[in-house]
Formats: C-alpha cells, sequence, structure tokens
C-alpha cells in the first residue's frame, strides 16, 4: 500500500482535492503520474500554485484514462443489442505492473462503467451472468482466477483493484463465481484445489479477531459474539482517515463530527457493505453523519457467508476431504440458526439487520432481508410471507425498491439496484414462486427499456417509482455502462424469454 500511504497524504493531493479542480474526487485519485511522485512533490513544495495554475500544473504531470464505454456508440434499436455491444467496450487486458492507483491483474476482466474504471468485487458476480449468457465464458473465468490472485497476494478480494481500496472488501461473492462456473470446471482437480484454497483464505479474513479477546464490547475486527455464544459478522475498515476517492465529501462531512476518526471507520464499512449509502446504516435516515456502519450486524453479509461456507463443504467433498467438509457444513448451520434467531421478525414477516447495541432488529426494512431466500436458508412459510411482502411493499412499476424508507441516499427509495433484483427473483424461483420473480423482472426491465428510450445506454441504478425520472442520490452523478445492470438484465431478458418458449410448448 506504498502508493497509498505516500501519495494520499501529501500536501499536493489534499490541496488539489480541497481546490474542487475536479466534480469527482475520485478523478485524481485516479490520475497516473507522468514522472516519479517524489519529483511531482518536490516541484509542487517548490511552486505551490494555485487556481488556474494548479490545474495547469495537475494536467502537465498527470495524465487521466478515459472511460471506452462513454466513446460514440452506433444508435441501437434496443437495449439487447447495447448490452451485447457494451462488453468489449467494457473489458479490460491484464497486466503486470500497477499503474498510478490502479493494481495489476493478471487476467482480462470487465469494469462497471463511469467513473469506475477498475473491477468491482461484487459487481462482478452479477455482471458474470449476463457474460455468461454472451458465451463469454472465458471473462468470467478470468474474473474468479483475479479473485483468487488478489486473495493470494492481500489476503481478500478488495473492494476494488485501487490500491486505496486495499483495506476494505464488499461482499463476499468469490463462491458465487465459483456456482457459476461449477458445473463446467469442477472437475478440473487443479481449478478446484486452488480455487478452494482462495475461499479458505476468504473465510479466514472474515472470521480474523474472533479468537481473540474482545476490545469493544463483543465485537473485534469484522467478528461479532452474539449473546447466545455464536458469531455472525459485520463490515469494517480499519483506516481512520478519509476516503482518497471521495476525500471532498468525508472531509466536509467530518467537519460535523465528535470524532472524524470514528466518522470515518463507519463511512468506509459502509462502502464494504456496497450500500454506500442507505438508511440502513444512519441512526437519522436523513442525516449522513449519524452513520454506525460498525453498529450494524448485516443480515445480507451473513447469509451470504453462509454460501461461501456450503461451497467450502462442496469442494472439500469432491477433494475427498470429509473431515473439513463436515466443519464447514457445521459453520454454515450455525450461521443459518443464528441468521433465524436475531434476524427474523415473525411479526412482518421479513429479515433485518440487527443493533450491536442490543441484538435487537433494526427498523429499517430492506432488501438485505431478501438474501437469506437467495442463500436457500429460510423455510416455505417464511418464502411465502416474504413474497408477499415483496409484491405489496417493494414492488413497484419499475421494480423493487432497496429500502421502504424514502431519503436522498441512493441505497434508499425511490432507487432500484440491479444486483437486489436478481437475490430475490433468485429467491422466489428457488422457492416456486416463479409468477411473482416474473413480474419483478418484467418492472425491471420496463425500468431499463425507459431509460433507454431517453438515454440511449444502461444506467448503474433506476428510479423504480417513478421510472421516467432518472434516479438521484450520492455523491456523484448516476453512472453509465453499466456492468451488473447489463448482467442482470441480459439473464432476465433469457429467463423472460425462457418462459414464453414453455409456455407455448
Amino acid at each position: 500500500m506504498q502508493y497509498q500511504s505516500d501519495f494520499y497524504n501529501t500536501e499536493i493531493f489534499k490541496a488539489v482535492q480541497k481546490a474542487g479542480l475536479f466534480t469527482d474526487s475520485k478523478a485524481f485519485a485516479d490520475a497516473i503520474a507522468k514522472i516519479p511522485l517524489a519529483e511531482i512533490e518536490q516541484l509542487y513544495a517548490k511552486q505551490k500554485p494555485t487556481g488556474a495554475a494548479l490545474l495547469n500544473f495537475v494536467h502537465t504531470h498527470f495524465d487521466f484514462v478515459a472511460s471506452k464505454e462513454l466513446e460514440a456508440l452506433p444508435d441501437f434499436a434496443c437495449a439487447q443489442l447495447y448490452i451485447s455491444a457494451l462488453w468489449s467496450r467494457l473489458s479490460r487486458k491484464p497486466s503486470t505492473v500497477a499503474t498510478g492507483s490502479l493494481l495489476p491483474l493478471p487476467y482480462p476482466y470487465v469494469v462497471p462503467g463511469g467513473r469506475f474504471n477498475e473491477i468491482y468485487y461484487w459487481d462482478s458476480y452479477f455482471t458474470a451472468l449476463g457474460l455468461l449468457d454472451a458465451n463469454r465464458n472465458d471473462l468470467v473465468e478470468g474474473m474468479l482466477d483475479n479473485f483468487i490472485s488478489l486473495i493470494d497476494r492481500i489476503g481478500h478480494v478488495p473492494n476494488g483493484n485501487r490500491d486505496y481500496y486495499q483495506s476494505r472488501s464488499q461482499p463476499p461473492v468469490t463462491a458465487l463465481m465459483v456456482d457459476l462456473l461449477w458445473q463446467q470446471k469442477s472437475d478440473d482437480m487443479q481449478w478446484l484445489k486452488r480455487v478452494t484454497q482462495g475461499l479458505i483464505k476468504e473465510h479466514n479474513f472474515w472470521q480474523t479477531g474472533g479468537d481473540v479477546g474482545s476490545t469493544e464490547g463483543n465485537a473485534r475486527l469484522r467478528v461479532v459474539t452474539m449473546p447466545c455464544g455464536g458469531t455472525l459478522n459485520r463490515y469494517w475498515d480499519p483506516l481512520a482517515a478519509p476516503r482518497p476517492e471521495s476525500y471532498v465529501e468525508d472531509v466536509e462531512l467530518a467537519s460535523k463530527a465528535v470524532d472524524p476518526s470514528v466518522l470515518y471507520q463507519h463511512i468506509r464499512a459502509a462502502c464494504e457493505s456496497g450500500w454506500d449509502f442507505s438508511s440502513r446504516w444512519l441512526a437519522n435516515p436523513d442525516d449522513l453523519a449519524s452513520i454506525r456502519t460498525t453498529q450494524i450486524i448485516p443480515v445480507d453479509l451473513n447469509a451470504l457467508l453462509v454460501l461461501l461456507e456450503l461451497q467450502l463443504a462442496r469442494c472439500l467433498k469432491k477433494l475427498n476431504n470429509e473431515t473439513q467438509a463436515e466443519h464447514y457444513d457445521s459453520l454454515a448451520s450455525k450461521r443459518s440458526a443464528l441468521i433465524q434467531r436475531y434476524c427474523w421478525c415473525d411479526e412482518t414477516g421479513w429479515f433485518y439487520d440487527v443493533n450491536l447495541d442490543d441484538y435487537q432488529p433494526t427498523k429499517i426494512v430492506s432488501l438485505a432481508g431478501v438474501v437469506p431466500m437467495f442463500a436457500k436458508q429460510v423455510t416455505p412459510a417464511q418464502a411465502q410471507r416474504m413474497g408477499d411482502k415483496l409484491r405489496y411493499d417493494f414492488l413497484k412499476s419499475g421494480g423493487l425498491v432497496s429500502t421502504l424508507t424514502p431519503t436522498s441516499q441512493q441505497w434508499d427509495s425511490p432507487n432500484g439496484w440491479a444486483p437486489l433484483q436478481w437475490f430475490a427473483v433468485s429467491g422466489l424461483r428457488s422457492y416456486g414462486q416463479n409468477q411473482l420473480a416474473s413480474e419483478i423482472m418484467q418492472a425491471w426491465i420496463y425500468a431499463v427499456e425507459t431509460g433507454f428510450a431517453h438515454l440511449g445506454c444502461l444506467l448503474e441504478k433506476y428510479n423504480v417509482v417513478e421510472p421516467d425520472k432518472q434516479a438521484e442520490g450520492g455523491e456523484y452523478v448516476v453512472q453509465q455502462g453499466f456492468g451488473w445492470t447489463n448482467g442482470v438484465t441480459s439473464r432476465f431478458y433469457r429467463l423472460l424469454a425462457s418462459e414464453v418458449d414453455s409456455f407455448l410448448g
């Protein structure tokens, strides 16, 4: 993390960010130095440019990589043709040397698009759905191999392959990527051993701290010991500093905080969740400064960790290591039971995040609660009640809202996001609620096609309450591209087409 520790604390980095030379703080965090950074810092110290001179200094000594997907495209008659054409625009070649803040990856990969010109961890699983539909299995294999490479080098898959993301991960989906490739790759023992070791290391990352005496109540790092003695997990980032990619926003928000270092950790932990930001993490849904992410035990994270443990057991059984397989099967069963015990609310028929201070469910009703159904860890009766709540509370004309709490945060109502549509649709189909799953897919495609008719592209998120209006909220303008929207929408087109084919007989 040398580039991060040396550059992001320098006088020039802070000066450029505070000067507001770029509308997006991430632009300068991703800049590529034309000469050694030490030389640039010395030149800056001598000249101390400001205003237009500072902007000229930056462009003299740094390069900025353009997003290929934003270059002019032909006019496409439909969203499906756009998705097909965009995969090559979103693809990136492997590299062996770091370029600016960008960490090298040994295999080809796909980026989300727009300001996100690097691989993103949990995005990649949803993107992979569309890549498989496009017969680009090679890219899916490459992205999984990149994850294993990052786990070997760093100890986990970072938020993205930027050096400033190394202190945190994202929702763990390497096991889901393994599952996508299982049928075609699991008989390759060399591949199986490699991915199994990677999954074990990733599991160890999330469990680090669980065997050490607590220093803050019953939580240490990403591990939380529950009152019954069992363990669940939370999101966490050890760094208590502004994010380089959102430096101005973080410093401004911290100016209102009693303890800026604590706020920075809550902000960073929310970024690890992928839900940056949402009322899920806020004591006051209308005030981002009230963020308290590390005080929340997330239901979706723990459901995904059940899948990681089950996938490990599956891999180890195929490798004839029954003892270790039973160990991970047992961990998954215990974790699933804890999710039922602490996260399920029988009164409302939904799964919730849990407050760390009193171990009671939070009051925020969110689509994170559908992930236990995606993980197939709910009873048929629970699945039926959850389906009813999805239909009557979450489903809007353009798909499912992320939460039932409308705020200015981008992961709240009225916004909907592709990955959460997929978690819900996949979960419903697993429990035989195919009609509702179809209605959600159709609503989502309506939002996507409405947006495509206006803008000629796909976006990272949508206003699913009023699909003719563009989604808002967050620290940056809505981005186009867009990897996981392309992937999930592509899969929805395929599933709906197969339903039609089945009906026609």
